[in-house]
């Protein structure tokens, strides 16, 4: 049995509870910081604080970052611009062209639910339409896989599986950071423990005790490439849905904040410092959006 120092599992414990306070009651972005346009450099109007999602959209090819001030789409020329609203977006998936999923908070002064449950955007993140749980859940990871919506409720410490995006089965309750789901088994789905990575075979009605590699983040694109990002920043892959761990390269800016794999080589990875793009599955990294502040978010 393998034994993690009390440093590590202190490490793991306050990045899992960072994480899981980040999220408040309301946005306390100011709307106006966030407008107009800016380039990767980090020049004009646009502030980046903090990225809890990203993904690419199979509709423009460009990528889409979730953060505390919107969703910010990014060239490949680094020109970023916010394409919606100010509002603090939490969980976040791109589930097809132009189709997103998030969750969150709206932003500060515009109304609505300080918990927006699931909403969804097909026009690339402009306007967004509520589908359920407003006013009651926080999603703060989705997962969209066998053509199902997998969403860690963290307002609840709840795992929750919606196949109609409107009704929902709770299933287990636990402490989460991220989760991901098998593109091969729709049952097997992995969670982010302060103990490692806890796995459940029933769908997420179970899981088993958190162990091994302790990751703050997971995506699995492809049966054989599931990768996972440490508390520092390592990137690693697993090839046997998570039994073993290889690390594959380490993404620069510190602390993670979020990652999604695009496929099996591409991988999209926020740190406290911005977000990076690999196409070699992880040995290489490119400055997409710089982060400004990971400070109170």
């Amino acid at each position: 049995m393998k034994i993690r120092s009390r440093a590590a599992t202190a490490i793991a414990a306050t990045v899992l509870a960072t994480a899981l306070a980040a999220c408040s009651s309301g946005s306390d972005s100011d709307a106006d910081a966030s407008s107009g346009t800016a380039s990767a450099g980090g020049s004009g109007g646009l502030t980046v604080s903090h990225v809890h999602g990203m993904g690419i959209d199979p509709a423009d090819g460009r990528l889409y970052v979730a953060t505390h001030e919107g969703v910010i789409a990014v060239a490949e020329d680094g020109t970023a611009q916010r394409v919606g609203d100010a509002a603090d977006y939490m969980g976040f998936a791109v589930i097809g062209p132009k189709t997103f999923l998030g969750s969150g908070h709206p932003a500060e002064g515009s109304g609505g639910h300080g918990n927006r449950g699931l909403i969804q955007s097909t026009d690339s993140g402009r306007t967004w339409k509520s589908l359920s749980l407003g006013g009651t859940s926080d999603f703060h990871s989705l997962e969209f896989a066998h053509n199902t919506v997998y969403g860690y409720d963290s307002t609840h410490g709840l795992l929750r599986v919606s196949a109609d995006r409107t009704t929902w089965d709770s299933r287990a309750r636990l402490a989460a950071l991220d989760i991901a789901v098998s593109p091969k088994d729709r049952d097997l789905v992995l969670a982010t423990t302060e103990d490692g990575v806890a796995a459940s075979t029933d769908g997420g009605r179970t899981f088993d005790t958190g162990s091994g590699q302790v990751l703050a983040f997971l995506s699995w694109p492809e049966a054989d490439a599931l990768y996972g990002a440490d508390l520092t920043g390592g990137l690693r892959r697993s090839t046997d849905g998570g039994t073993t761990w290889r690390k594959t390269g380490t993404v620069p800016g510190g602390r993670p904040q979020a990652l999604t794999a695009v496929d099996a080589e591409h991988v999209l990875a926020a740190t406290e410092e911005g977000v990076y793009e690999s196409r070699d599955g992880g040995r290489t990294f490119t400055l997409r959006l710089p982060v400004s502040s990971a400070e109170g978010h």
